[in-house]
């Protein structure tokens, strides 16, 4: 049988398939791991009270574990076009909570000023609420001083998770000193992008629905 063009019978012809990543690729994996990870690494860090140094070591290698899969989820996701709206949501979760651990805990002990946990949790939190606010309009591309925030942060606080001494114990509080700089600064600097794109975003949808201009 002769087939009859889409065109002739007024119908459409079949768009190629897109795919789409399932929920059980390697990236969402990863960030399911990392949030597995989260209560495995507060038990090892208050283990023994909390100041046993070969359990601290442990609680160093699982929060290790946690940041070399945020380095690599996010990437895997771009690159394999894995993305996914679980992905999208877990990720910067998961982020925050092995982070957010990190920190509770050490403040908790009395090794980490309760400012210091305030200042990264307040910009951590606030900067994943704006992604919300502002994601219909675009998304802010991760920057240099994004990533070297990211980076001064996983050192100084496992600098801090480990029972160090002497000059390294030293040397941690100026990492430290260096991710809270950054943390703030990039936070600011975040703030303003995401200000200017949601501004750029309003102001492009109200000129397309400006009378005349509509297809429709």
């Amino acid at each position: 049988m002769t087939g009859v063009p889409a065109s002739a019978t007024g119908g459409h012809a079949p768009a190629a398939a897109v795919r789409q990543a399932g929920l059980w690729n390697i990236a969402n994996i990863l960030t399911m791991v990392r949030l597995l990870l989260v209560p495995g690494f507060v038990l090892l860090m208050l283990h023994n009270g909390g100041y046993d140094p070969a359990w601290r070591s442990f609680a160093w290698a699982a929060f290790a574990i946690a940041m070399i899969t945020d380095l690599f989820d996010g990437h895997l996701a771009r690159a394999y076009n894995l993305v996914t709206d679980f992905g999208k949501i877990a990720d910067p979760i998961a982020d925050k909570a092995i982070m957010g651990a990190a920190l509770i805990c050490l403040s908790a002990l009395g090794d980490l000023w309760w400012w210091v946990t305030g200042v990264i949790l307040f910009r951590e939190i606030g900067i994943t609420l704006m992604r919300f606010w502002v994601i219909k309009h675009g998304v802010i591309p991760a920057s240099r001083g994004g990533k070297m925030k990211t980076l001064a942060q996983g050192v100084a606080v496992g600098m801090y998770i480990l029972a160090l001494t002497g000059a390294l114990a030293t040397a941690r509080f100026w990492v430290m000193a260096v991710a809270v700089v950054l943390t703030v600064a990039t936070g600011l600097d975040y703030v303003k992008q995401a200000v200017v794109l949601r501004r750029a975003g309003r102001a492009a949808a109200a000129a397309a629905g400006t009378p005349g201009t509509a297809s429709r």
